[in-house]
């Protein structure tokens, strides 16, 4: 499978997605003007993963800032890899956040009891 390379800037995450190995990426920070339009091929790309998902996924999420219309986007991508954890396959997200950083904290731990998928809570130093 194909993979999903987005290069962040100021306001979009780096989205780097390897379908070969099922390693996941996103990191940055997720203040784009649209939230749907700039995770529309996110999206899509996952529906093609969920058909031929790997044994094992592991997802990095390393977000300094989200807007509200991203925190949807966001669940959704959770969402479409529940689908893939339903199915019997692997599905680790790695939840990091900063030392000091409570709200992202928190928002991982939200997102953790949304969904069911094993979440990895990864106290950063930096």
């Amino acid at each position: 499978m194909n993979s999903l390379v987005l290069e962040g800037s100021p306001k979009t995450p780096s989205i780097n997605f390897n379908g070969a190995n099922g390693a996941f990426l996103i990191e940055g920070r997720s203040i784009p003007e649209n939230s749907l339009d700039f995770y529309k091929p996110v999206m899509e790309w996952l529906d093609s993963y969920i058909n031929e998902p790997q044994e094992e996924t592991k997802v990095s999420i390393r977000l300094e800032y989200f807007n509200t219309s991203s925190s949807k986007c966001i669940l959704d991508v959770f969402k479409k890899l529940e689908t893939v954890f339903k199915r019997g396959k692997k599905v680790i997200i790695n939840w990091h956040y900063e030392m000091d950083d409570e709200d992202m904290l928190e928002a991982g731990e939200d997102y953790q009891s949304i969904v069911k998928i094993p979440f990895n809570m990864i106290e950063d130093d930096e």
